[in-house]
């Protein structure tokens, strides 16, 4: 169905941080709530097939310490958030 005008459309959610480890991927996102903002953080590892990029969910032995460390930024880059 065509929007007209007369309907309003939510904004899409964006993410406010990207941290980038290499082929780990951390993204921070930021909701509103009655008690103040909250931040989720979603974790992907990215990855080629072919010519096209793809990112997974799931992690290899080797990307476990690297993925510690983005995760560990992510915290310290929300709790100054929290701080500010």
């Amino acid at each position: 169905m065509p929007n007209n005008g007369n309907a309003q459309t939510k904004p899409a959610n964006r993410p406010v941080n990207e941290l980038r480890f290499g082929s780990i991927k951390v993204v921070i996102w930021r909701n509103e709530s009655k008690n103040g903002p909250m931040f989720n953080v979603t974790v992907s590892r990215l990855y080629r097939e072919g010519e096209s990029w793809k990112e997974s969910h799931s992690f290899g032995h080797d990307d476990l310490p690297v993925l510690a460390l983005a995760l560990q930024d992510a915290f310290f880059w929300i709790r100054n958030q929290d701080a500010a």
